[in-house]
């Protein structure tokens, strides 16, 4: 296996292009076969294997710096650059390789990413620093066309534009980000992969040199060599021209033998780039190329059929989804927004069924959160649907395009909490204390799925800013929990009186505290359970009738700071400071990835490090 004998990029500069072809095909099968073992980004692997391959056979890494946009893509190039063996045997598995790009991991990751959109800004920082130190070495920033939706990478764009830094930033064009691109940006790269201007002259190229007697073919062939340069004049390019920018392409991006002389010709030039390459997401496996929304980002799968293996949950955002298509049917004023998110966080159930209220933006969750203000200041009532560690990027937004105006905008933060294999740049762990921290903003989240649907149609009658966080998956724990009585804001619920000690439970913690009363049971210590659901408003009236209770404990898979456990400290300082109060949540570092449970194990989260926590607090 050719695979097997690269230990780092160099050693591919010394393959002939028929071994680099076989060397492609070896590493999408690999990749299908890990993907499959492991789970994790398959389509957008699959789709970027020849383009890794001629940066790497070009560029020099790690003394060229090659940035990843989101780091989605990145397998081929760890594959590449001595971890094959690692990749193969331990991807996103807890101590083994990340799926995405780690500065940590290997001097040829030159900036960990996890995010959309970043990649040109890091990029022009590294050749500003290149320049201002006296160095020679190249920057080139991986982009995919549904990064471009990201306001980021236009600011980065404009400036590295008008400096005229020295850069190149691929343009990795697959009419995909995570699901089908959106947007006025999309239909302008088609046109450019589709112009007709440019396809006329090649056929009118071809057809005068073929008259031509013994010259002609030779002669199509050599301008074959550089059309990849002498098209550009015949694509309308000056978007990106007007940006400061040469604008060349677009290539195929899985011809290697084009791919490589593309990128030689690029590396000679002083001007920033952008260089437009045309790939498949997906490339390779059927499955993945017929549907690469579905198989984005998966979970362990069989090669043969594509079924995925994973342990059957229930989508906390389908859930979502379809309650609030259910309200909306009776509610015009009901919409949903989204941000390159409709099958991730489960909207594209409301968009099948009110089309017309169902609003994808793109990579662009600042413009998502104050365009839904509009909506709400013009008398909609939108809901906007996104993970929540995209969602910190949309803070100033929130705080002063949402809270400050007191619209009555609802936020559905999906993947709240620890997310697993995904890891540091995923972890949902800092919402609580971003919301909390916002006047104006209510904070809530369910212990479950029916307990979701209740917040859901809670918010519908509430006239001002929510958000209801939730993790991807969840259980329904109804039938040990009904409950009919209606929810109202700020309302905590009591579960289970306990005498020695009162878990205050936010969201899904609300299992392991249970499960911890009951261990705790056994050790003779009287142990309750008050379902915290809304951390602001905190429920005061039951804060005081608790005081009975002589050690009360939060636990929320959150960061402690601004979350319910300061809260509560904070209300207790104020109304009765000398009682008892442990604060159980995540600790002040990034969590790696690693399966949830043991990221709640390591955290102290699980119920054995709960009764642990507490038997330790009472000196047994």
């Amino acid at each position: 296996m050719l695979l097997e004998e690269i230990h780092s990029p160099s050693d591919i500069k010394k393959l002939s292009l028929q071994e680099l072809t076989a060397l492609a095909a070896e590493m999408r099968e690999e990749i299908i076969k890990t993907v499959a073992r492991h789970g994790g980004h398959l389509a957008s692997n699959l789709g970027a294997v020849e383009l890794t391959l001629a940066l790497h056979y070009v560029f020099d890494c790690p003394e060229d710096k090659l940035v990843f946009d989101v780091g989605h893509q990145c397998y081929a190039h760890k594959m590449l650059t001595g971890r094959f063996a690692a990749l193969r045997d331990t991807l996103r598995e807890e101590g083994g390789v990340s799926g995405f790009p780690r500065v940590s991991e290997s001097e040829c990751d030159a900036f960990t990413a996890g995010h959309a959109s970043t990649a040109i800004s890091a990029a022009l920082g590294m050749a500003r620093t290149r320049d201002v130190m006296g160095d020679d070495y190249h920057v080139v920033a991986v982009v995919g066309d549904g990064a471009l939706t990201g306001g980021m990478c236009y600011e980065a764009l404009n400036d590295a534009g008008q400096s005229g830094t020295r850069m190149i930033v691929i343009l990795n064009e697959n009419e995909m980000s995570i699901s089908r691109n959106v947007g006025a940006l999309s239909g302008y790269l088609t046109g450019l992969r589709q112009s007709r201007t440019y396809r006329a002259f090649k056929r009118g190229v071809r057809q005068g040199l073929e008259r031509i007697p013994g010259v002609g073919a030779p002669m199509f062939r050599f301008v074959e060599r550089f059309r990849d340069w002498l098209k550009t004049p015949f694509v309308d390019g000056k978007f990106f021209d007007a940006l400061g920018f040469r604008y060349i392409g677009p290539v195929d991006g899985h011809d290697l033998r084009r791919l490589i002389r593309f990128f030689q010709r690029a590396r000679e030039e002083k001007d920033p780039q952008i260089l437009h390459v045309v790939t498949t997401k997906g490339k390779g496996y059927v499955p993945a190329e017929s549907h690469p929304d579905a198989y984005h980002g998966v979970a362990p799968f069989l090669v043969e059929t594509g079924e995925q293996r994973g342990d059957q949950h229930t989508a906390c955002g389908r859930v979502a989804a379809a309650e609030l298509a259910a309200l909306a049917e009776n509610d015009i004023r009901i919409c949903a927004v989204t941000a390159a998110m409709p099958t991730g966080t489960g909207m594209e159930v409301f968009g099948k069924a009110h089309p017309r209220r169902f609003y994808d933006v793109g990579i662009a969750e600042e413009h998502a959160v104050t365009m839904a203000a509009g909506m709400a200041a013009s008398g909609m009532k939108p809901y906007v649907a996104v993970y929540s560690t995209f969602l910190q990027r949309a803070f100033d937004q929130i705080a002063t395009d949402v809270c400050i105006n007191a619209l009555p905008v609802t936020f559905l933060v999906d993947r709240a909490g620890l997310v697993g294999a995904d890891g540091v740049t995923h972890q949902g762990v800092f919402d609580l204390g971003y919301f909390s921290m916002l006047p104006n903003m209510v904070v809530a989240a369910p212990r479950d799925v029916r307990d979701l649907k209740r917040l859901i149609r809670l918010s519908a009658e509430y006239d001002g800013p929510m958000a209801i966080r939730y993790p991807k998956d969840g259980e329904d724990l109804g039938a040990r929990l009904e409950t009919q009585k209606p929810l109202r804001v700020g309302e905590w619920e009591l579960l289970s009186g306990g005498e020695d000690v009162l878990f205050f439970a936010v969201g899904r913690m609300v299992q392991p505290a249970m499960n911890a009363c009951i261990a705790l049971m056994h050790r003779g210590v009287r142990a309750g359970v008050v379902d915290a659901r809304f951390v602001k408003p905190m429920d005061e009236d039951m804060l005081r009738a608790s005081l009975k209770t002589p050690l009360w404990v939060t636990v929320e898979e959150n960061v402690l700071s601004g979350g319910l456990g300061e809260r509560v400290l904070a209300w207790l300082a104020k109304n009765a400071p000398d009682h008892a109060a442990m604060t159980l949540a995540v600790p002040d570092r990034f969590i790696e990835h690693a399966p949830v449970s043991s990221q709640l194990r390591q955290c102290g989260l699980d119920a054995e490090g709960l009764t642990a926590s507490v038997l330790g607090r009472l000196g047994r």
